[in-house]
């Protein structure tokens, strides 16, 4: 497979999880299969579209491409059919969803570089790409943003937001820095969760 094959391949991957993560929140708010599809594609896709509007890629990708408008569909009607075997899995789509965390914000930060965004606001990029979708699907199921409240995530995409910038600025943002870049961002949100870290709470 070529560079860019891989690149799309571990894109779609990335959506389908994502996808599956939105799907289970709407199941579990007991949502018809239109508003399980719906949450589902915006978990999904959701900070792809703000990385595109932000950066002036107009039409979004979620929409020029119909590969993944067409991959988040799939993979949330999967979840709404088959959710009560895919609850056993639990512990893999973790694993995936910290692996598209990583994904998700070493291209967007790239995507928003590539723009001529600066340095702060290419890090300020790649981190909503990766966690835009969770803050949608969230707000759509009626819950505060898990990522404001209480996970480790948007702190690891802002990190690794902040080392892909780096990267690029030392000119040596190559495809093994890179893929080195996002499995240090899965490795420290998979720690995260296997240690329960969580970011101070203002205490009453």
């Amino acid at each position: 497979m070529t560079g860019s094959y891989s690149l799309l391949v571990a894109d779609l991957i990335g959506v389908a999880v994502f996808a599956a993560s939105g799907a289970s929140a709407a199941v579990a708010k007991r949502l018809d299969l239109f508003g399980v599809a719906f949450v589902g594609f915006v978990a999904a896709l959701g900070g792809g579209i703000l990385r595109d509007l932000v950066i002036g890629a107009v039409p979004p990708l979620a929409f020029a491409d119909w590969r993944y408008a067409i991959t988040a569909v799939l993979a949330s009607v999967a979840v709404f059919w088959l959710h009560p075997q895919l609850n056993r899995l639990r512990r893999t789509v973790l694993l995936l969803d910290a692996a598209g965390l990583g994904l998700f914000t070493v291209t967007g930060t790239l995507k928003a570089i590539a723009a001529g965004v600066p340095p702060v606001g290419a890090c300020l990029v790649g981190m909503l790409t990766a966690i835009g979708g969770g803050l949608a699907r969230d707000l759509l199921t009626g819950e505060i943003p898990a990522v404001l409240q209480r996970d480790i995530y948007a702190i690891v995409a802002l990190g690794g937001a902040i080392a892909v910038t780096v990267l690029s600025w030392l000119n040596v943002a190559d495809m093994v820095t890179l893929a080195a870049a996002a499995a240090g961002m899965t490795s420290v949100r998979l720690i995260a969760l296997y240690r329960r870290w969580s970011a101070p709470v203002a205490v009453p």
